[in-house]
């Protein structure tokens, strides 16, 4: 049997494993899965942030498909292919535990079965929602979470908002803690599963997604480390306005708060390094290990201050870098790929794993595949100020804001942090030009009037989604 584990989490930067060379972040159990598969350091985020990212993995498409080209809640996800719908087409048993994110929360997108935790959803927790469309009845680890600790318990109690930078240790036994019980549900289905047909199992955890609430243990692995501090490039802003907790974008001014931040996002990625840990000798107790296919990717990445910015959606490495490992039965290749990658390419490398058919719908790539290519990635996030597109490459990278209009350009083999914008260098200028000339062919149809297929236009409206 071909099995397939899907292990996906949520903000993690691709820079943050241990064996990506970071001098801070432990990763023990991912570095030891990538250094039996294969590892993508050139692995993207077309749209960074978590809806628009996941609908891309879950669809094979990319966001001109998808129509998800920004964050938007409440937008029923109708795709007729999807990874999991697919594989359970080809015969395979095929369970979510964990984030799905997508409308209405109770949507299964061709799993069979979903044990849901959606981290925390503002918009699904308003009061006007339907009681069964609320988050606290509609998510399984909240509503096993009310039940072991009470009914007034939920993941707020510590305080903390799910996209703030403060930081604390969970304040409940780990056990209660949702990385945990993403981890315990998916042993869980293991252990029940129909041994005779092959699984696909997609265990989705919401960390190092804020809030930054790991157990303290894992606090305490950072505390007395000298951090690495955030780059920022010449042509960063300075911090304005301080940003506020709910909306954090701009990180904050006081720096004993932010190297708390970072304690804590770290904090999160090794809890979640150690919970896959579990999770990976739970396949090597069943004897799983030498017929399962093991991918682990991120949605997307987390700025955590560099530049003077915080959080996804912008265009620059920690946003959009996310890291992506391909390990276990039938890998052919060992060690690091520099080829781009993409989420859209998750779901005909899995299928194709399991020799089912990939739906014409699909606009990714087999990773796998010996011809496995492309030249560039055409990326973007909504967001008046700060929606953005970008153009890049294994060399480069060329961005254009649709309000102001501003272009950056930076040479990624030379300047791999982005700390100095070229966009005005004239050793550049024919090589800013094609790549301009990418993204008016990319966007030359697209309804929001960005171009004429000749030129750019700014201050045209945003849209987060394009059926509309």
């Amino acid at each position: 049997m071909r099995n397939i584990l899907l292990i996906v989490c949520d903000e993690m930067r691709g820079d943050c494993l241990g064996i990506s060379g970071h001098p801070d972040v432990k990763t023990p159990y991912l570095d030891s899965l990538a250094l039996s598969g294969l590892r993508f350091d050139n692995a993207y985020s077309a749209c960074p942030s978590c809806i628009p990212a996941r609908a891309a993995l879950m669809t094979g498409m990319s966001q001109h498909h998808t129509g998800r080209v920004g964050y938007q809640d409440g937008i029923r996800w109708n795709y007729a292919h999807t990874l999991a719908g697919e594989l359970t087409k080809a015969g395979y048993q095929t369970q979510c535990v964990g984030k799905m994110h997508v409308h209405p929360l109770r949507n299964n997108l061709g799993f069979q079965s979903v044990e849901l935790h959606d981290g925390y959803l503002h918009y699904y927790r308003n009061s006007e929602k339907p009681y069964y469309e609320n988050q606290k009845v509609a998510d399984d680890y909240l509503w096993w979470l009310q039940n072991e600790l009470g009914p007034d318990t939920d993941i707020t109690d510590t305080g903390l908002d799910c996209n703030s930078w403060l930081a604390r240790p969970w304040i409940y036994d780990e056990k209660y803690h949702p990385t945990n019980w993403v981890t315990s549900r998916s042993l869980d289905f293991l252990r029940r599963r129909d041994r005779d047909r092959p699984f696909f199992l997609m265990a989705s955890y919401v960390r190092p997604h804020a809030p930054f609430d790991a157990p303290k243990a894992f606090f305490d692995m950072y505390e007395n480390i000298r951090l690495k501090p955030p780059v920022v490039g010449d042509w960063a802003s300075e911090m304005g306005e301080q940003s506020k907790l709910l909306t954090s974008s701009e990180g904050c001014f006081d720096e004993e708060l932010r190297r708390r931040a970072m304690i804590g996002y770290y904090a999160c990625i090794s809890h979640l390094d150690n919970q896959i840990g579990k999770l990976l000798d739970g396949l090597f107790f069943e004897n799983l290990m030498q017929n399962t296919l093991i991918v682990f990717v991120s949605d997307h990445g987390d700025l955590l201050f560099d530049h003077n910015m915080y959080r996804k959606s912008r265009p620059y490495r920690g946003s959009v870098n996310i890291p992506l490992i391909i390990s276990g039965t039938g890998i052919n290749r060992r060690g690091v790929s520099h080829s781009l990658a993409e989420l859209r390419d998750i779901m005909p490398t899995l299928l194709s794993y399991a020799s089912a058919e990939i739906p014409e719908t699909v606009d990714g790539q087999d990773l796998l595949s010996e011809s496995f290519s492309r030249e560039y990635i055409h990326g973007e996030h909504s967001g008046g100020d700060i929606g953005n597109q970008f153009i890049v490459t294994k060399h480069d990278k060329y961005i254009w804001f649709m309000r102001s209009g501003k272009e950056q350009y930076f040479d990624l083999e030379k300047d791999p942090f982005e700390l100095h914008d070229a966009i005005n260098d004239k050793a550049y200028a024919n090589r800013i030009n094609y790549l301009r000339s990418c993204l008016i062919n990319e966007l030359k149809n697209r309804p929001e009037g960005y171009t004429d297929g000749c030129s750019l236009f700014q201050g045209k409206p945003q849209r987060n989604y394009l059926f509309d």
